[in-house]
């Protein structure tokens, strides 16, 4: 374990004076950001925890109820949410481990082996986890914008398919950051500096295509279901119909869940984007004086906002677990019966296939399949 406590400037001038070319050889990260922009590391080390109570009693929550027998068999979104939830929840320990290494100055993975595997192991869900929003924002507008073919493209056997496809395409993906990071005996975990021109262009290849293009895409097909249910909403206005609300809370969930990924995901992505642009003051410079010089001090300004949008990008991997429960009533239902919470029906005759309203399946000759029901004939509200 590495001394949490801020060096004394003394210090910081004798590991400048000792190492006049890079002051990295003698400090960490967190020990030069403790003097140079302490900010950094306070948000860091107060709001991460806030996420991590959220999402590891959520997260796991959230799973246990959408991936129960009783809803998983009969609804193809619910596998989806169920598998985010656990994905969500791997990158979130993931997440802590490393925040203890750059926020608490806690060695955890320091070693030539684990710089690699490490790295492997916590990009692999943050790739996963578009591609399944990707996947049931796609899954709804089938269903929505194209229900004669929702039968046989909206099944829970074809979500589960797909969602083996995404996991293994997300780990060849990120195997290559075993060749991309290596372990530096004076800095730590490093990039390769034989591969800094292809880990460059594979950087931004991977960021925009999972970053940039997939919550682009999810927008966009977010915005053709929203016309679609006003235009059914409006056609059967017209034939004196009324409002299935069952069906209305599922598409709910589904779009509160795609456009709140959107909404944390894109301002990280640019934020990332102009990060080259961003240049770096003299690192020959005493540590203590870094603060104090305009080229660093802007820096550190892109660092402090970068850090804030970041920490709003972490909830995205927390905060599922509140919109399921404000948007579902299937899921608070479920919830309140996991912990006893279930208060005793007033009324009789209410048959068990009526639980499952929120989120009510497809009739196909008399029999159940395994696809939502979404021909909503209102707008989506909560019920």
């Amino acid at each position: 374990m590495n001394n949490t406590s801020s060096p004394t400037p003394a210090e910081a001038m004798n590991c400048n004076m000792s190492n006049m070319t890079n002051p990295f050889f003698c400090m960490s990260i967190t020990e030069i950001l403790e003097i140079t922009a302490p900010q950094i590391i306070l948000i860091d080390r107060i709001v991460s925890p806030i996420w991590y109570i959220i999402g590891l009693i959520g997260n796991p929550i959230s799973a246990v109820i959408w991936l129960s027998r009783k809803i998983c068999k009969t609804n193809s979104s619910a596998v989806y949410f169920g598998s985010l939830a656990i994905v969500e929840t791997i990158y979130l320990v993931l997440h802590f481990i490393q925040e203890l290494e750059f926020a608490w100055g806690v060695k955890t993975y320091g070693g030539k082996t684990t710089c690699e595997l490490f790295n492997f192991l916590y990009i692999t869900p943050q790739y996963l986890v578009p591609m399944l929003v990707l996947g049931f924002t796609t899954e709804r507008y089938i269903a929505v914008c194209h229900p004669f073919v929702k039968e046989k493209y909206c099944t829970v056997t074809r979500a589960k398919i797909v969602i083996i496809c995404m996991s293994a395409l997300s780990v060849a993906i990120a195997l290559l950051q075993i060749y991309i990071w290596a372990w530096d005996d004076k800095i730590g975990c490093v990039f390769r500096p034989d591969t800094e021109k292809f880990n460059e262009v594979w950087t931004w290849f991977t960021e925009m295509l999972l970053f940039g293009f997939i919550p682009v895409s999810c927008l966009v097909i977010n915005i053709l279901v929203i016309l679609e249910i006003r235009r059914l909403s409006v056609q059967s206005a017209a034939h004196g119909q009324g409002q299935t609300s069952g069906n209305a809370a599922s598409t709910t969930t589904l779009l509160c869940v795609s456009f709140y990924f959107i909404c944390t995901l894109l301002p990280a992505t640019i934020v990332y984007a102009i990060q080259p642009s961003v240049p770096q003051g003299d690192v020959s410079l005493p540590v203590h004086t870094w603060s104090d010089d305009p080229v660093w001090s802007g820096y550190f300004s892109y660092l402090t906002i970068r850090k804030i949008v970041e920490e709003i990008c972490l909830s995205n991997y927390a905060t599922y677990f509140i919109i399921y429960y404000a948007t579902g009533v299937y899921f608070r239902r479920e919830f309140r019966s996991l912990f006893g919470l279930k208060k005793k029906r007033k009324s009789k005759g209410v048959s068990s296939r009526g639980m499952l309203s929120d989120y009510s399946i497809v009739q196909s000759n008399g029999r159940n399949t395994s696809c939502t029901e979404t021909m909503l004939v209102d707008s989506p509200s909560d019920t």
